[in-house]
């Protein structure tokens, strides 16, 4: 169990509304500017500043909010992490389907550029999706070989690959570790709210001993401060697996509850975190 307090990171999806725009680029399209979630309150370049006022220090970018894949603003990006004293822990490359035999090689090359983006932002990891089709032998295999050539690429350039629990190749921890113990160097980003149903916490407790990093995703009812709005039994649940499995952190904070307050549901799951980590450090000193 901890022994110290957690460390705590943030996703930029959690703000996605304060950001508001989006820039989406895909395999099949490139980057364009949208209001996806209005016009937002915040620019992306002031993103690190604004979560430093909030007090951590830990971020992670999804892809579609990079404004520009331009060396300059990606420069300008890393410079601001900078003056806010924030570390850009991760990118996370939300597209691409390298299980899919027909875009497999355009998807791989898509998904090496990003890397080579990731190491223009200084991020320290970058998580690869590893597919979207169903968990067939072959299937997992053409991930496996992708992996394996990303994961090449990535390190290359001092960036960790990590892949996460995620879409319908990744349904359980069984094809979790079957790709992990065929990549070398590919590191695991366990999400708390992806898999569903009772059976996620046997999962989680037999795949978090590998975790680099969580997305400490919590549910949330209606409004962030009302009474019961907060899912704290799943919650709890998922922070006791990760500590059990001697997890030492980041803890990166995902809100996307239904309240557009969203540095309050950021506040509440932090809160939350440190306060249920110090109860059972409490219980064992």
């Amino acid at each position: 169990m901890a022994a110290s307090p957690p460390v705590i990171a943030v996703s930029s999806w959690s703000l996605h509304r304060t950001l508001g725009l989006t820039w989406w680029d895909s395999p099949a399209a490139p980057a364009a500017r949208k209001e996806a979630y209005g016009k937002g309150s915040l620019a992306i370049l002031d993103l690190p500043a604004a979560v430093a006022r909030h007090g951590i220090l830990k971020l992670q970018l999804c892809h579609f909010h990079v404004a520009d894949m331009s060396r300059s603003w990606l420069g300008e990006f890393r410079a601001a992490c900078a003056e806010a004293e924030v570390t850009l822990t991760m990118l996370l490359i939300d597209d691409a389907d390298i299980s899919d035999p027909v875009n497999h090689k355009r998807d791989v090359a898509w998904i090496d550029r990003w890397i080579d983006i990731a190491a223009e932002l200084g991020a320290q990891s970058a998580r690869l999706v590893a597919g979207k089709q169903k968990p067939t032998p072959a299937a997992l295999d053409l991930s496996i070989a992708g992996l394996h050539d990303l994961s090449r690429h990535a390190l290359s350039v001092g960036v960790k690959p990590v892949t996460e629990n995620w879409h319908d190749l990744l349904a359980g921890a069984l094809e979790v570790h079957y790709v992990l113990d065929r990549v070398d160097g590919l590191g695991l980003l366990a999400d708390f709210g992806n898999w569903k149903g009772d059976w996620k916490y046997d999962a989680l407790a037999d795949i978090l001993p590998r975790a680099d990093d969580t997305h400490a995703k919590c549910s949330f009812g209606g409004v962030v401060d009302a009474p019961g709005s907060m899912d704290a039994v799943d919650y709890g649940r998922c922070v006791d697996l990760a500590d059990d499995a001697g997890f030492a952190g980041p803890y990166t904070l995902i809100y996307d509850g239904p309240d557009a307050d969203e540095w309050a549901g950021v506040a509440a799951e932090e809160t939350f975190i440190r306060d249920r980590l110090a109860a059972r450090a409490r219980r064992i000193a």
